[in-house]
């Protein structure tokens, strides 16, 4: 006996009520071709093996025809890899377009071996120090040198007085871990921006409004440098939960949700990171935020998916 299915009540109504009445988002590609694409930068760290050195350099010749505003280059807790950093660092201005950007750190150091480090980085042909406290190699409470520079708004003024460094710094927009207070962690960034610093670069965060209203808060503390969003691309969710512990990230439930069951599926992985991390630049472009600085953890895939997706094209096919 055939039976013929009853069809489905209409939806319409009510689809159209909730798009009259909700939020409007775009549907991909979300960019108006009208108007520029975002402008990037990209961070690399110092890979501890010859196999990950190579991984890295595949990884920088891959986003190198992207144009980014700068790659960074980061410095281990204590300036535990400070050779391979300057030796990076060094290597992208001898044999690449890019313009490369130094983290140092105060940890462990005293004045003149910070700007002895410095002046080797501006006579090698760097113009951009990303300045920061450190991390103490190990974990522990931060102590100054006694000899150092004590805190990252002492760095930045030093700095300055060296040379005309283009210096970024960092900002937390669900605040350091060690900050006594929200409201001491927005003075922290200010002294930093008003000692000399050109920007400030957010530690990642998950949720465009965390941002938003961060910056929010920058502006109402008088803060009007540039303070671009940090983003990183999530593909093992539980080394993000990891991180996010140590650093003061939320992590949201609905992003776990979104890799549950992925464990074994490294595929799947890789396509939900690049559509989650996507869909977070494309909210904060709809805010007018214009410039996003990607962590890449020297893996390029998902990145220069990303970037694709954001309407970033190689140089060479503009």
């Amino acid at each position: 006996m055939n039976h013929t299915p009853s069809p489905a009540p209409s939806l319409a109504p009510a689809a159209l009520e909730r798009w009259l009445t909700g939020p409007r988002f775009a549907a991909l590609p979300a960019r108006d071709v009208s108007q520029p694409a975002p402008a990037l930068s990209f961070e690399f760290f110092p890979p501890r093996t010859e196999a990950l050195e190579q991984q890295l350099w595949t990884c920088i010749r891959r986003l190198e025809p992207l144009a980014p505003r700068f790659v960074s280059v980061t410095y281990g807790a204590g300036g535990s890899t400070q050779s391979r950093t300057h030796a990076i660092v060094s290597r992208i201005v001898q044999e690449t377009t890019l313009t490369p950007a130094a983290h140092l750190t105060c940890v462990n150091a005293s004045r003149d071996e910070i700007d002895a480090v410095a002046r080797a980085y501006w006579e090698a042909g760097v113009r951009h120090i990303v300045a920061l406290r450190g991390d103490v190699p190990g974990g522990g409470d931060y102590v100054p040198h006694p000899g150092g520079y004590a805190y990252a708004a002492d760095l930045v003024a030093g700095l300055k007085r060296i040379a005309d460094f283009e210096i970024s710094v960092a900002a937390y927009p669900e605040v350091h871990p060690t900050a006594l207070s929200p409201e001491a962690d927005l003075d922290n960034l200010k002294r930093k921006l008003d000692a000399g610093a050109t920007r400030a670069i957010t530690n990642y965060f998950f949720e465009a409004g965390t941002y938003l209203r961060f910056l929010d808060r920058c502006a109402a503390a008088g803060i009007t440098a540039p303070i671009v969003p940090g983003i990183m691309p999530v593909s093992n969710y539980a080394q993000a939960v990891r991180f996010s512990g140590m650093c003061g990230a939320s992590v949201p439930d609905w992003l776990g949700h979104l890799f549950e069951g992925l464990d074994e599926d490294h595929d799947t992985r890789r396509i939900v990171a690049a559509v989650v991390a996507a869909e977070q630049v494309r909210v904060l472009q709809a805010s007018g935020i214009d410039e996003f600085h990607f962590y890449t953890l020297n893996r390029s895939d998902l990145v220069y998916a990303i970037a694709h997706i954001l309407g970033v094209r190689p140089a060479t096919a503009a």
